[in-house]
């Protein structure tokens, strides 16, 4: 019923930080994702965003499935990037660009979550080509608050009241 999960930079890095706002959902889902035994994959492009700022071995590396990124990763980014048009005027270019590595490591690798905090350009852009009927993953934000039934691969909401 669920599916493995992909983690965004911005979803590891509310995972460690316990000053950033959203630490607790993070820490729900991770924790959630673990006694769920739920795979949890890492991309080498978030070690990359991650080690501009602190250490990758800051984080719990031991319990992720490494994404090396390869040609036909880069493939689909490019097919991804040409979908979207390129990137909305304000948004970095460079952040986006990473944003659809990252999207196309999950699509190509058929990992149909990917948990982020980043509200502004990742999960915009993810839902943009997944409500376009591009892509078939579905971006969860922290700021959207812990809720397990968002990882169901039906995508069916848990109803309060109901068990």
């Amino acid at each position: 019923m669920k599916g493995p999960v992909l983690l965004d930079t911005s979803f590891l890095i509310s995972l460690v930080d316990q000053k950033r706002p959203h630490h607790d959902i993070a820490a729900q889902y991770y924790k959630f994702l673990i006694e769920q035994q739920i795979p949890l994959y890492f991309s080498v492009i978030v070690a990359v965003e991650i080690a501009i700022k602190q250490p990758i071995t800051d984080f719990p590396l031991k319990n992720f499935r490494i994404i090396p990124f390869n040609i036909p990763h880069s493939i689909e980014a490019a097919r991804i990037w040409n979908l979207l048009g390129g990137h909305d005027a304000g948004d970095n270019r460079a952040v986006v660009r990473d944003d659809v590595k990252i999207i196309a490591q999950a699509l190509r690798e058929d990992i149909p979550f990917i948990l982020t905090e980043d509200a502004s350009t990742f999960y915009k852009y993810c839902e943009r080509l997944r409500t376009s009927h591009n892509l078939n993953i579905r971006a969860i934000k922290l700021v959207d608050g812990f809720e397990f039934s968002a990882l169901r691969l039906d995508g069916q909401k848990e109803i309060e009241g109901f068990n």
